[in-house]
């Protein structure tokens, strides 16, 4: 045994652990607070935790000590400023990954994503979509792993976003209109025996693209900072909608809630998958623009990113401004009806709404504001969502959030 004093005072050590047993509760609600950028010094960590500063140092010492945040103890001062500055925090740029998937109708894609929604790496995406989920859940996984492969990266989780409602608690793919897959096929239970048989290890989740959509909205796009927030996007085939309520994703009982693609919006209009017809699933999508624009889809690029295009490089031309408005007229008045019903305190578009919204934003807000009682007295945001690939940062929140609700389980359980 070493001669040598304890340089510390007395009991100093012991208050050290003491403070980090009483804020080990507040490491979920620390981290949560770095991943969304609410808290971007030791001192704003501090007031929104509610805690004392030595208890918050303890709290952001031992988050970085877990590989998920950087503190920086020597930041520079703002000029003019007086007084020592607060200790910066940022999320680690080479700690944890999840890998986060995404299947649509035009093809799949697998990233690996950080935490603060930053996308690390990305695999290129595939255009062919087999009728079974087995193999194409199989081929985005493998993706997945020869990325983790290739940048040697930790991955803690995985989440996966598929173009229809998941049922829970057994995660089945519902309503696959636009994949050739059969109704009620178990996505999740599948991608987590891929995720297992490529050795990846955490586990594994699945959920409705929109709804993934506006999960990462509202946690690090156009969405942060409201309380009722309403999402409504295109995707490539299809219209879908999420709705984030207090803060928190609105899935319903069983995960169906939200279905706003069936809202009836022509009732002489075109035959819907489901059985009805009109509907902003078929009125509203880029299938539907490029048919009123007269133009039949080619082979070489996506549907969404065909409509896209068009609205972008042609909106001046009579034929295509027709075609647009009619979808912006289409999609305002299934707006209005959601405004009427859920009284959102904000609307994010994205996809090719998000476009629409971009060509001719007063036309859509007047529409809605007619329509809808709640925009008559004062109007609701409508904004465009500003993340890429939005529902693949979405798939990586649902696997990042075992970690943000206990940082210390997560990554310490065998």
């Amino acid at each position: 045994m070493s001669g040598k004093a304890d340089p510390r005072p007395a009991g100093e050590g012991t208050t050290s652990r003491a403070r980090l047993d009483r804020g080990r509760g507040a490491l979920g609600p620390a981290l949560g607070l770095d991943h969304t950028g609410r808290a971007p010094t030791r001192a704003v960590l501090t007031a929104e935790l509610g805690v004392t500063r030595a208890t918050a140092g303890a709290v952001a010492a031992e988050l970085e000590a877990l590989g998920l945040i950087r503190v920086d103890v020597r930041p520079t001062a703002a000029a003019g400023s007086q007084g020592r500055p607060s200790h910066r925090l940022a999320v680690a740029e080479d700690g944890p990954v999840v890998l986060a998937a995404q299947v649509h109708a035009d093809g799949f894609r697998a990233a690996l994503v950080g935490l603060g929604g930053r996308i690390v790496a990305t695999a290129p995406g595939c255009e062919t979509v087999d009728a079974d989920p087995a193999k194409v859940l199989g081929s985005v996984v493998e993706a997945g792993a020869d990325l983790l492969r290739t940048t040697g990266r930790r991955c803690v989780g995985a989440g996966l976003a598929v173009p229809s409602a998941v049922a829970e608690p057994e995660g089945l793919a519902l309503n696959p209109l636009h994949l050739a897959w059969p109704a009620g096929a178990p996505v999740r239970r599948i991608f987590d025996e891929c995720v297992q048989a490529a050795g990846i290890t955490g586990p594994a989740f699945a959920g409705n693209d929109v709804n993934l959509a506006a999960l990462a909205e509202h946690r690090h796009g156009a969405g942060r900072g409201a309380r009722d927030l309403l999402c409504v996007a295109t995707g490539h085939r299809g219209v879908g909608g999420a709705l984030v309520l207090d803060g928190r994703l609105h899935t319903g009982s069983s995960g169906l809630a939200l279905e706003v693609g069936h809202l009836t919006v022509n009732p002489e209009g075109r035959p819907c998958h489901c059985g009805s017809r009109g509907c902003l699933d078929v009125e509203a999508d880029p299938l539907a623009l490029l048919t009123a624009a007269g133009l039949a889809p080619g082979p070489e690029l996506s549907l969404l990113q065909q409509a896209n295009d068009l609205v972008r490089d042609h909106y001046g031309d009579p034929i295509v401004r027709t075609a647009a408005e009619a979808l912006i007229d289409r999609l305002g008045l299934g707006l209005a009806g959601l405004v009427n019903i859920l009284n959102p305190d904000r609307i994010i578009l994205g996809g090719l709404h998000r476009t629409l919204l971009d060509a001719d934003p007063e036309r859509l807000r007047a529409v809605v504001a007619e329509r809808s009682l709640w925009g008559q007295s004062g109007g609701v945001p409508i904004l465009a969502c500003t993340l890429d690939h939005n529902s693949l940062v979405g798939a990586a929140e649902l696997a990042w959030q075992p970690v943000l609700d206990d940082p210390l389980g997560a990554l310490t359980r065998d």
